[in-house]
């Protein structure tokens, strides 16, 4: 039977803003005429199969997030589940973890586009590279389309790419960091790929395109098809993409747990459930992560209509803040007690050839200082955003380190529902310094993603949606609840409108007048304050930014 399928044509279109930016040469290194290589009728039935096998329960999935929602602002307190206390009190361990993923000290992430990003990711000498699909890509379906093509031609050794600009070639090196895939979330949809006019889940999407086309290329390769699993809330969730994998398996003929994931702990809900999405998961998952920028995210989202959650400048809120602390503490214990790896997360900060050495300097011990204590408090790895950290990271955990990792190191903390959600004990003001540097990552974040870039830095610091949703979920508390700065002043409104105006010029002098009438900032500045000044709270910043792309 072909598939039902519906691609529109406009896709192909060139992204004018990227192309101008790049001074004329595109970096995506599109090849419009492959794009069929990752569209085929066969790929899209594939793809369909599994949109038909398990939309309903995705849709139901998704109500019951809002359900919960709902529950908590009108009372209910989150804790550890009375119904699943048997499988947390059980003895029991994850299925088997392959040879390659055994040391996974310093993980590399970023998209899987431009090429050159790609392969400078997998040459970095990072033990794993991350391919991410989510909160670094702005997701046009070019993006989609290259990023899956790049990954095909990586497994398959076919890819290179040459830098006209600076005449730099990029290859793969012989040896190559481990190839994991983090699709979108659960709640993103792919509009470009339709079925009777509704839209396929870009969960399925990515992770359906990725399977089909490389799982036993990888295999042959002597690795296999591994993955990321973004912003999952309940273990019921994990039940179902357990369930869609499995279904992916049995039809692509491989073996029932070839297929290996890794699950972010990035959301509130999912503190409480750790051994349930191992549980559920436990013939095909790893690890978990600490995705902390989310997580400190999602703790702010889910508890914003109440003053307990009001956290001081961005700046001030690290991991060493007992809240932040106790949750990576809980997940690597969890981990370890479990046989899988409990993974740090990613440092902001960036090294860059183009900053002043005392930025540099500054960062780079801020990053020493973070990985430090993620080896002491166990962690088995972290993320780094750039090739320039991975000998530093690596040196400190291979220092720190016994082995290839730290599953035997059980801390044993007793960490319960209030050193989670008790009122975070953050040291620090609310400043007008926060208040503009809050601003200035929404509206340079949101001016490069709208042209098809989800990853930029602002500030010296790599911002993704992650780091974005940070700052837009501070401001829209802080004027929901007309917080004084330091100095007296009260965040409201008008404080906001003159800080925006004074930022886009800040903005315009420092990228130049060709770069700005080139950006949409001041697009991206209107439809940032609309979401800070809003009554009601948009779940995710990418929600209403993907219609507008």
């Amino acid at each position: 039977m072909k598939h039902d399928i519906k691609i529109p044509i406009s896709f192909f279109k060139v992204n004018e803003a990227s192309y101008l930016l790049k001074g004329g040469s595109l970096s995506y290194g599109k090849s419009l005429s492959r794009y069929g290589e990752i569209l085929s009728d066969d790929a899209l039935k594939f793809i369909q199969e599994i949109h038909e096998e398990f939309k309903y329960k995705r849709l139901e999935l998704l109500d019951k997030r809002k359900k919960r929602q709902k529950a908590i602002i009108d009372g209910e307190k989150l804790d550890f589940l009375k119904e699943t206390k048997e499988i947390r009190d059980k003895n029991w361990k994850i299925k088997n973890i392959p040879q390659d993923l055994l040391k996974r000290q310093v993980e590399i992430t970023g998209p899987p586009v431009p090429k050159k990003m790609l392969i400078s990711a997998l040459n970095s000498g990072a033990d794993c590279y991350m391919a991410d699909f989510e909160d670094s890509l702005t997701p046009t379906f070019d993006n989609i389309i290259q990023g899956q093509l790049n990954i095909k031609d990586a497994i398959n050794r076919k890819i290179d790419f040459t830098d006209e600009q600076v005449k730099k070639e990029y290859k793969l090196k012989e040896k190559t960091a481990v190839l994991i895939v983090r699709p979108r979330g659960l709640h993103l949809d792919e509009k470009n790929a339709t079925i009777d006019g509704e839209r396929i889940s870009g969960t399925f999407f990515d992770l359906g395109l990725s399977l089909f086309h490389n799982a036993k290329k990888l295999i042959e390769n002597g690795s296999g098809p591994y993955f990321y699993l973004p912003k999952l809330e309940h273990y019921l969730e994990c039940r179902l993409l357990n369930d869609v994998i499995s279904f992916c398996e049995k039809k692509l003929n491989l073996e029932i747990g070839t297929v290996k994931v890794t699950v972010l702990i990035e959301t509130i809900n999912a503190v409480f459930q750790m051994d349930e999405f191992l549980w559920e998961l436990k013939d095909h998952i790893v690890g978990l992560n600490a995705g902390r920028w989310d997580y400190l995210f999602s703790y702010q989202k889910v508890y914003r209509h109440t003053r307990n959650v009001i956290l001081p400048d961005r700046s001030k809120v690290n991991m060493f803040v007992p809240f932040m602390t106790n949750y990576n503490k809980l997940l690597v214990d969890t981990c370890h007690r479990r046989g899988a790896f409990g993974m740090g997360g990613m440092s902001a900060q960036v090294i860059a050839k183009s900053n002043p050495p005392e930025i540099n300097e500054k960062a780079l011990l801020a990053i020493k200082k973070d990985k430090e204590r993620e080896c002491q408090q166990g962690n088995d790895g972290a993320w780094i955003a750039h090739p320039s950290l991975v000998k530093p990271i690596k040196n400190i955990f291979e220092k720190n380190f016994q082995g290839p990792n730290q599953m035997n190191k059980i801390n044993n903390d007793k960490i319960d529902r209030r050193n989670l959600l008790d009122e975070p004990k953050v040291d620090g003001n609310i400043t007008e310094t926060g208040v503009r540097e809050n601003l200035q990552e929404g509206i340079e974040y949101m001016g490069y993603w709208l042209i098809g870039l989800g990853c930029t830095v602002v500030n010296y610091l790599m911002a993704d949606a992650a780091t974005c949703e940070v700052s837009r979920t501070q401001l829209w508390m802080w004027l929901k609840y007309k917080v004084k700065l330091d100095d007296g002043r009260v965040v409201d409104e008008k404080l906001i409108d003159e800080l925006i105006e004074d930022e886009l010029n800040k903005t315009r002098q420092r990228v130049g007048e060709k770069t700005f009438s080139i950006i949409p900032f001041t697009e991206a500045s209107v439809i940032f304050r609309n979401m800070i000044t809003k009554k009601d709270f948009d779940d995710f910043l990418t929600l209403p930014l993907y219609e507008e792309i």
